[in-house]
């Protein structure tokens, strides 16, 4: 027997995602991965007046992360989360 997926249960994942996708995907809210975007902590560019985020870079980037928290390598300073604006 041949089981069908739905799309309803298996988000499709596109390489090229928006701010609503990329946030799924990352598992973080819309408002700090916009956050993330806007101070260059996470690889994003805009098209148009819209973040667009591509996975490959995004999964790249979460290896670095992960290497960097298992102290894999020496952490540079732009590789640190950025630090809470005032106000937040």
């Amino acid at each position: 027997m041949r089981i069908a997926r739905s799309n309803l249960l298996v988000p499709e994942v596109r390489e090229v995602m928006d701010i609503r996708q990329a946030s799924d995907y990352l598992g973080i809210s819309p408002d700090t991965l916009y956050k993330y975007a806007s101070e260059g902590f996470v690889p994003a560019f805009k098209l148009g007046n819209r973040w667009r985020f591509k996975r490959s870079r995004l999964d790249e980037w979460m290896d670095r992360q992960s290497e960097i928290q298992s102290g894999a390598v020496d952490v540079q300073p732009e590789q640190k989360k950025p630090p809470k604006a005032a106000g937040d």
